[in-house]
């Protein structure tokens, strides 16, 4: 079996319906590339390969030219090696079809010309990551980031010619960016289509080039931008900063800059969602005769009061103290379990005294032992 046909389709790769509109597409790709961003999955070799098929799916699917072919020849017609596609061949060695019918039934199937590759194409996107704390991912903080990414030549304007010259029309294309050669057969001539080898598609050539750029209209620069995390985003979440990719070709517009979100642990919080989890230890006098706890939140040291007879695990709610919501007002709660903790390394003393007190409340005292008990009892009759 051909390497083309193990590929899965596209549009599968992606989750939507062939027809999808190029927003349903985009939104699509942004959801599939979170979820296996290598970020997300470090050394995770299956999530690496996923996410290069979807970026490969989406990278035809999102250019107008490569999708147009892609739904016509499936696979084969946005291979490298596939000279038809553009010429409305369906994949046999290059040959024109539409040539082929035209010479013997006068053309009308449909099939079309050559057609030219050298219209605008949106940059790529750029991905990158940033670290914050988890009160800066709670509350909203400022961060710079450093991009390196292609942009155009300020020397030449892109154009890749030396300031004061222009790129000229390819000769051999004559500006059509692909170069035909023909056979003669049987059923009439085969036109072979392919990229002209001399301007690579482009239509144009660039005889004197740029001393900056060396004739690419590139130059690859690291640029710092400050970028605003919102409140109450999560870890992982991914934000999207319009045209800071990579620059167009061509007239394109520019790509997006993909920025996932990491939170740093911390040291007494969890998060759930926009709410936020504490465990405090207490003593065994504290549990048994109640007491006033200070409790730390995200807004500072609080004081809540538990109850006499609080026991281990036990939950108390906090209300409009977790994460502030990321849209809207509001925010979660903060929740605070408590653990009674057992002292060690009693003194003769303080043994002593517990004893006395479990001799004083004769059982009384504990609700949950005296039910195990009279249980235990009824299961020994």
């Amino acid at each position: 079996m051909s390497v083309l046909a193990d590929k899965r389709d596209y549009y599968e790769v992606l989750g939507v319906q062939r027809g999808a509109s190029e927003e349903e597409i985009k939104k699509a790709y942004r959801k599939e590339a979170k979820k296996y961003h290598p970020d997300l999955h470090p050394g995770d070799k299956a999530a690496e390969a996923k996410f290069k098929e979807i970026n490969e799916a989406y990278e035809v699917l999102s250019d107008s030219d490569k999708k147009a072919r892609y739904d016509q020849f499936g696979h084969a017609g946005v291979d490298p090696n596939f000279n038809g596609g553009g010429a409305g061949g369906a994949g046999f060695g290059g040959f024109d079809f539409g040539d082929i019918f035209s010479d013997i039934f006068g053309g009308g199937f449909g099939f079309g010309g050559s057609t030219r590759r050298n219209g605008p194409v949106r940059g790529r996107d750029i991905h990158q990551s940033v670290e914050v704390t988890f009160e800066e991912a709670a509350f909203g903080c400022k961060k710079s980031l450093n991009i390196t990414r292609q942009e155009d030549c300020h020397t030449c304007g892109g154009s890749g010619a030396k300031p004061g010259t222009s790129p000229v029309t390819c000769q051999r294309c004559g500006g059509t960016g692909q170069v035909k050669t023909q056979t003669r057969t049987p059923l009439g001539y085969m036109t072979n289509v392919s990229t002209c080898p001399d301007c690579h598609g482009e239509g144009k050539v660039v005889t004197d080039p740029c001393r900056d750029c060396r004739g690419t209209g590139k130059v690859r620069k690291t640029k710092t931008i400050e970028i605003d995390i919102p409140q109450g985003i999560n870890d992982g979440q991914t934000m999207q900063i319009s045209g800071q990719g990579e620059p167009g070709m061509r007239g394109g517009p520019a790509g997006d800059l993909l920025i996932s979100v990491r939170i740093k642990p911390h040291s007494m919080f969890k998060r759930d969602e926009f709410n936020v989890h504490i465990e405090i230890p207490i003593t065994f006098v504290q549990a048994a005769l109640g007491a006033t706890l200070k409790v730390p939140t995200l807004d500072g040291v609080v004081e809540y009061d538990i109850p006499e007879g609080t026991q281990t695990g036990s939950v108390f709610r906090l209300r409009g103290k977790g994460i502030p919501f990321i849209r809207g007002r509001g925010r979660g709660d903060q929740y605070v379990t408590v653990v009674v903790e057992v002292p060690k390394n009693l003194s003769q003393k303080q043994k002593e005294a517990l004893r006395a007190f479990d001799a004083l409340s004769e059982g009384k005292n504990y609700k949950q032992q005296k039910g195990f008990f009279d249980k235990m009892k009824d299961f020994l009759k």
